[in-house]
Parts: structure tokens; C-alpha cells; sequence
């Protein structure tokens, strides 16, 4: 649910802290590797002592991925969440520890938000994807009846690995937080290796950073500008970013309808800006940054002042304005960048 950044912003970073890496310390080695799972591209990039050693951790990491796609995919039949979304839903079910974790982190989004975050948006999402395909919109009835399916109160997590689910046509979509919840773990899996300083990126969307390149305070990474004129930035270190943006409509297809439904509403969001956001983990910055698309900027701001310590989000319109709220970490404009304001923009700058 995310823009698909390129992947050279990360590739440049890496770069530029292994040539200061080379200067401070000739031992230090980096391992970059890549691999295609969730629908993306992930890379990870790892300072150690051993080649070897990073290789293989990374290696271990990339697997972790791959076996939690196996758990909450939506496209995959025999996945865990697959499952779980085409059975009776009649009685409690046991499901995988890391499909209840992230279940019961996405349910915490979706209270923050009134439920504009909300993980059962399944049925809608499906509606909607199956209208993109057939160029043609969902009749009203059929709107109405995936509306009411959709509702985060319909789940009822029973500790410590069981679910019922209180609707027969109930979906879990973990589209918002899924690809965050899995850099955690390929993180995890990376400490218990001894790696120290990584950067793991999926697909540009969410990015997990673990300490910092040799001889930096932190790893840099470019935000989504939409303008092309403010490069926001941040410089991160144990902490992820996130960012969402409604995929914008093709020349091809320019009524097409975006990937990013509101719960609500019952159809795509209508947005138009960039929003990035910065926290404490993966799993948080990847919900955020979905959360604060469909709040918006004044609700988005008051969310994180009220519920998110140490976080922060900025979000970037075409024309250049941005909005920003930080409990802690800064993110930075470009030094070419300019200021503008525009008529009751509500601290649009």
C-alpha cells in the first residue's frame, strides 16, 4: 500500500557509507544482497568484520521473510492468512504466533484511528482490485455488502494464539502492515547473527535502520517528494520509516481508481500528497504511514502528538507545500528548498 521508491536512493546511501567505512576502517567489509518476495523487491545492506558472516546472516534474514509471506500473504491459498480468511469463521481458531502479533499490532492502529486503519479492510480492497481488473466500478449493493463486512471490532483475539472471528464474510488485509512486520523480524534475525549495522529496505516503502554506517551518526534517507522540490530527509539510526501515496492514474487509465481504500468511505482514498512517517520500528512506521494517508494532515498531526513517542511525519503535496508533526526525530527539507504557504493551508509551509 505504499509508492514503490527507487531503489537507487538506497543504493547510493550504501555506497556513500562504504567509501567512508573504507577510509576509517580497512576491515570493515559490506554485503548488499537483494531478493523478490511480498510483491517487492527487498534489500538489505550489513557492515561486519566477515564477508562470510554477513552473507550468510543476511541469507537467514531474507528466509525469515520468505516464510512469513507464507504466513500473511492474501494472494498465496495455502498462506496461514488465506486460510483463516476462507474458513467458517462458526468457532475460535489457533493460528501462527507471528499472524496473531501482527494482527493484534494492526487492531492497535485501528483503534488509534477510529478505524480509519482498519486491518479488516479485506472485502473492500478485494471489491475494488476486482473492478480495476474489469474496468468497471462496483455496483452500490455490491459496495454495501463488502461495507458491511469490513469492521475491526469483529475480531476477538483470545491469548495467546487464537482468533475468532465474528462475521462469516470478515477479511484480514495486512497490506498496511505486513512488509513492516517483516523487516523487524529479518532484523531480529540479523542481531541474534551479531549484525549491528544494517539497513533494510522493502521495496522503498518501509525502511528498517540498525545503528549506523562506520564513521556516521546515522543512516540518510531521501523521502518521497511528489514536487521534486523540498527532498525531505532523515537520518536514521535503530529507528524505520515509512511512506504511502495513493497510486496516481495512468495515461492509459486516468479515472482508474487507486490501490488505497478508505474504510469509511467505501472507496479509494482521494489524496493527494506524499505522507512519510518515522518510528520506532517497522511494524509502526509501516501502519503509520497508511494510517496518516487516510487521516490526513490535522488528524495525522494530533495522532502523533497524542499516541506516538518518538515519532514523527511529514506529508509533501505536488506543489511543494509540506505539513509536519515530530515528537523527537527531525525530518529534514533540502537546503534548495522553499518555504510556501498557501490560503488557510493550516500551517502548510
Amino acid at each position: 500500500m505504499h509508492w514503490p521508491k527507487l531503489l537507487a536512493v538506497f543504493l547510493l546511501a550504501a555506497m556513500a557509507a562504504l567509501a567512508s567505512a573504507q577510509a576509517s576502517d580497512s576491515q570493515t567489509f559490506l554485503v548488499h544482497k537483494k531478493k523478490y518476495v511480498m510483491g517487492t523487491v527487498f534489500e538489505i545492506a550489513a557492515y561486519g568484520e566477515s564477508q562470510t558472516r554477513l552473507s550468510d546472516a543476511i541469507d537467514l534474514a531474507f528466509a525469515e521473510i520468505v516464510r512469513l509471506d507464507g504466513v500473511m500473504s492474501d494472494y498465496k491459498t495455502d498462506s496461514a492468512l488465506s486460510r483463516l480468511n476462507h474458513s467458517s469463521h462458526s468457532s475460535p481458531e489457533t493460528i501462527p504466533r507471528d499472524l496473531y502479533r501482527v494482527i493484534d499490532e494492526a487492531l492497535r492502529y485501528s483503534r488509534l484511528s477510529g478505524g480509519k486503519f482498519d486491518v479488516t479492510v479485506g472485502p473492500l480492497v478485494n471489491l475494488w482490485k476486482a473492478a480495476m481488473r474489469s474496468g468497471h466500478a462496483p455496483s452500490s449493493a455490491d459496495e454495501e455488502k463488502a461495507r458491511d463486512c469490513v469492521g475491526y471490532q469483529k475480531i476477538q483475539l483470545l491469548p495467546p494464539d487464537r482468533i475468532q472471528l465474528h462475521s462469516p464474510c470478515v477479511q484480514i488485509d495486512l497490506g498496511g502492515i505486513g512488509k513492516g512486520y517483516a523487516l523487524d523480524r529479518a532484523a531480529d534475525v540479523l542481531h541474534t547473527r551479531g549484525i549491528s549495522r544494517a539497513l533494510l529496505d522493502a521495496g522503498g516503502s518501509t525502511i528498517v535502520a540498525m545503528g549506523a554506517p562506520p564513521g556516521e551518526s546515522g543512516w540518510l534517507v531521501h523521502l518521497r517528494d511528489p514536487s521534486n522540490k523540498v527532498d525531505p530527509h532523515v537520518m536514521l539510526s535503530g529507528e524505520s520509516v515509512s511512506t504511502s501515496e495513493q497510486t496516481p492514474p495512468s495515461l492509459i487509465s486516468p479515472e482508474r481508481a487507486g490501490h488505497i481504500v478508505d474504510p469509511d468511505k467505501g472507496v479509494p482514498a482521494e489524496t493527494h500528497f506524499a505522507v512519510s512517517a518515522v518510528a520506532a520500528n517497522g511494524t509502526a512506521s509501516d501502519a503509520l504511514s497508511t494510517t496518516l494517508l487516510l487521516l490526513g494532515p490535522e488528524r495525522g498531526k494530533d495522532l502523533i502528538t497524542r499516541n506516538v513517542t518518538g515519532g514523527a511525519a511529514m506529508w509533501v503535496y505536488p506543489g511543494g507545500q509540506t505539513q509536519m508533526v515530530s515528537n523527537g526525530p527531525q525530518i529534514l527539507l533540502g537546503s534548495h528548498a522553499t518555504a510556501t504557504t498557501e490560503p488557510n493551508s493550516g500551517g502548510l509551509r
